[in-house]
């Protein structure tokens, strides 16, 4: 399983939508798993980003999908990142 680091920041209708149902993010992480991928981590922030999550998924393509389906409803904005463990790289480079 690939890891990724989804940062993300809510639009004024999913501030208003996390206000009035705030256990609506729970729900999205199970809206995830059924799309194939596993919220592992999840970190809400302050600054720039409103959360930091850690997914697991099998391979790009089904975070892809993950992030045009959230995208799509208008509540967030992500920024999604591949992320390898630092031993696993060290690994790679020989």
């Amino acid at each position: 399983m690939g890891e990724y680091i989804v940062l993300s920041k809510l639009t004024a209708e999913g501030r208003t939508t996390l206000k009035e149902r705030p256990e609506r993010l729970k729900e999205v992480n199970k809206e995830i798993e059924a799309m194939g991928a596993k919220v592992v981590k999840q970190y809400a922030l302050l600054g720039k980003y409103d959360f930091l999550n850690i997914l697991e998924a099998p391979d790009n393509e089904t975070v892809m999908r993950v992030m045009v389906e959230l995208g799509a409803r208008g509540t967030l904005e992500t920024t999604t990142l591949a992320a390898m463990p630092v031993d696993k790289f060290l690994k790679s480079l020989k």
